[in-house]
């Protein structure tokens, strides 16, 4: 099975389509590019492109403060986050202590310039990531409060390549921006703000169906159409992607922009086979084999 580069497990995660953004590079010819993900979650494709060279840097954002949170302790403080996960043992017990942990801290506020309030709330979301079904925070935990299924709860935290992939990530520190901002502000304050030229940005909402039961934090239909105005203004001009689950209401609201259906699947607990949508920026062209795009995503 496919490894990503990314340290979290993530719901919709884009990994796989490394390939085509690559010969969509290709065939635009963009060198030289600095990679944006608004929505980074996971962040693994974005590792990947940076990993291998693709790209010279990547500026990522999530206006999620525990997903930002896990990004920052990666990139400021590892040595103190790969400690936290070499010495706290995987079990049900530990599982509630972070899940009070983080949804007392996500109720609240936390200052983002006080470096254990940071820590804290990352450790408590890494851990449920990687301990809860399919990465999902709200999911339940792995093997259940019982754990009497075949999978148990440290079936996906592997320590030592959780610490490898940490360990990487900080060693690209100097080629990575993080933002926590909220994705209409992004666009005005960070991306707009690059050459256009160089600046080639993956936009990867919250799906517009299933968003709030993935999330904890989702748009609702005004947010969609609002973002959908920002993405496709003639005040925009770097080249970009948007994704997004396939659904009558995105249609309507990128019209104005290519578009293609795709066929992604989902290789999870339960497999499924799903399709989804993906627009183009005007100054980007497209290959008519990208019709049959056909992408599996790893749990």
């Amino acid at each position: 099975m496919p490894t990503t580069d990314s340290p979290f497990r993530y719901p919709g995660g884009k990994s796989q389509l490394k390939k085509f953004i690559v010969e969509l590079f290709e065939y635009n010819d963009l060198n030289e590019m600095t990679y944006i993900e608004p929505f980074a979650g996971g962040g693994g494709l974005a590792l990947s492109l940076l990993y291998s060279g693709n790209v010279n840097n990547i500026i990522i954002n999530d206006y999620d403060i525990a997903i930002w949170s896990v990004w920052k302790s990666i990139l400021f403080y590892p040595k103190d986050f790969i400690r936290l996960i070499d010495s706290t043992e995987i079990t049900v017990e530990e599982w509630k202590k972070q899940k009070q942990i983080y949804t007392q801290m996500k109720q609240g506020r936390i200052d983002k310039r006080v470096k254990i309030q940071v820590l804290t709330l990352a450790f408590a979301t890494f851990f449920l990531n990687r301990t809860n079904r399919s990465g999902i925070i709200k999911g339940g935990m792995i093997g259940g409060i019982e754990q009497n299924s075949k999978d148990k709860i440290d079936c996906r935290f592997n320590k030592k390549k959780l610490i490898s992939k940490i360990k990487k990530i900080s060693s690209y520190s100097n080629s990575i921006r993080l933002y926590n901002l909220d994705a209409e502000i992004f666009i005005k304050k960070v991306i707009m703000s690059e050459n256009p030229k160089n600046t080639f940005v993956f936009f990867d909402p919250p799906y517009y169906k299933k968003g709030p039961n993935l999330y904890s934090d989702f748009y609702n239909p005004r947010d969609h159409q609002s973002l959908g105005k920002k993405v496709q203004s003639n005040k925009l001009t770097c080249s970009w992607i948007t994704t997004y689950d396939c659904c009558d209401e995105i249609k309507r609201i990128y019209s104005n922009s290519y578009g293609l259906e795709y066929k992604l699947n989902y290789s999870l607990a339960t497999k499924k086979r799903a399709k989804e949508l993906i627009y183009f920026s005007k100054n980007l062209r497209t290959c008519k084999k990208y019709v049959n795009l056909d992408v599996t995503v790893y749990d």
